[in-house]
């Protein structure tokens, strides 16, 4: 049988896709919820700003711990499995941290939940990676975004409406539910699809050499994409996940209504960024094997207007200017391209090892700027800063940042030679 009528399509294809956007569903939900519930938790548990940003950092240095052992999972036992086995764990930490009252039991709970989630995207990637055709890596990427936006989405009004009936607890509680469902539909409702197409991975995995993780981490290519996806796209999901609620609210003045509402809005807008991204980059978006715009081209333009964007955002501290993040929501989606290239650019049956190692370089830079911006706020208000330019000089170093990896990214021109079996330097 030949390798193209291995892919799939129909209804077999999209039961995959919704099966596993609705895990990645959940898991961008509690990347984001803290950035609603913030003040409730302060209130409960007298946080400072850096207790708060290393709490909610725990998830992301969950999800780290377990992106390389995950790469080596994933090629071996398959996205099915590996995820639905490590969402179980997920749905503890929820348990646990609904029922905790103090920090250090918060932040194992929320700890263990990165750990669980820590699939939820890589998992998809591999099966997409292996079971649909090429051209469809980009459009399949961008649909787990959309919906991983959605539940983003459902932690700002919704949760906000919520919270003043069952309280975050029980918002915890209802979360652990649906995370147990999920990995049933994991494990039980995508066998089928992974047994017809298992002879053929396994043909695959041994006709190919095996990566080590030294390989792909010292192959300038994969350090430069690493660099720039870890403080860009790492540092998106910490401001959108936890800082974005503080700044509306702290810097723009904005009330907690007011707040749960624009950051609604800002992800609403950011979902259909995603949905328009996953249509115009199949078309227009090359990656080297047809016309049109080189995708890093692509990344580095989106980039380079997201910063200036956050100058004029930095420079701008008025009620209004939480419209400037709509358009913000627009230009970071760009970022999502370079992980496609990087996902491309390696055999497939090697997919999950890459896509780990890329993931593992998000979120540490995720967990550096969410937990970096916290400790920068409360120095700068230890000195006598008033927290609103204390928040305002915090990101600016950010941007410091931003900008530094911009210009390596771009000053750099290492690129991946598919000859270039020992892939070292």
């Amino acid at each position: 049988m030949s390798h193209a009528s291995h892919y799939l399509e129909g209804k077999a294809g999209l039961r995959v896709v919704l099966i596993f956007a609705a895990a990645y569903f959940l898991s961008y939900a509690f990347r984001a919820i803290n950035a609603v519930i913030a003040p409730d938790l302060v209130a409960d548990l007298q946080l400072s700003n850096a207790d708060l940003g290393l709490l909610s950092s725990a998830y992301f240095l969950g999800f780290a711990s377990l992106q390389l052992p995950l790469g080596l999972w994933l090629d071996k036992y398959g996205p099915r499995r590996t995820e639905s086995a490590l969402l179980l764990f997920a749905a503890a930490g929820v348990a646990l941290f609904a029922s905790s009252s103090t920090l250090t039991d918060l932040w194992i709970g929320r700890a263990l939940i990165g750990v669980g989630v820590s699939a939820c995207l890589m998992a998809p990637l591999k099966a997409y990676r292996s079971w649909y055709a090429p051209e469809r890596q980009s459009q399949l990427s961008s649909w787990m975004l959309v919906f991983g936006t959605a539940g983003a989405l459902c932690t700002t009004v919704p949760v906000a409406a919520a919270l003043p009936l069952i309280g975050w607890r029980g918002v915890f509680w209802i979360m652990c539910a649906l995370v147990v469902i999920a990995a049933t539909l994991l494990f039980f409702r995508l066998r089928d699809v992974e047994h017809d197409r298992m002879h053929q991975t396994v043909m695959q995995s041994h006709a190919s050499d095996a990566l080590s993780y030294r390989q792909i981490f010292t192959h300038p290519y994969f350090r430069r994409m690493a660099l720039l996806g870890g403080v860009h796209q790492g540092g998106f999901m910490a401001v959108q996940t936890l800082w974005a609620g503080p700044w509306m609210m702290r810097v723009l003045g904005l009330s907690a209504t007011q707040t749960s509402q624009a950051l609604f809005a800002f992800n609403f807008c950011l979902m259909l960024s995603y949905v328009f991204l996953s249509w115009w980059a199949p078309k227009h978006v090359s990656y080297g094997e047809k016309p049109g715009w080189p995708a890093l081209t692509v990344v580095g333009w989106g980039i380079g207007l997201s910063i200036a964007l956050q100058v004029t955002m930095l420079l701008l501290p008025y009620s209004w200017a939480w419209l400037l993040w709509i358009p913000f929501s627009l230009l970071v989606t760009v970022s999502t391209l370079a992980q496609t290239h990087v996902s491309l650019s390696f055999p497939s049956t090697q997919v999950g090892q890459v896509n780990s190692a890329y993931n593992l370089s998000l979120f540490i830079g995720a967990f550096s700027v969410q937990w970096g911006l916290g400790l920068l706020i409360d120095l700068f208000v230890a000195n006598g800063w008033d927290y609103s330019p204390a928040m305002r000089m915090a990101w600016a170093v950010y941007l410091i940042v931003q900008l530094f990896a911009l210009v390596r990214f771009v000053s750099s021109k290492a690129k991946f030679d598919p000859n270039d079996k020992a892939l070292a330097p």
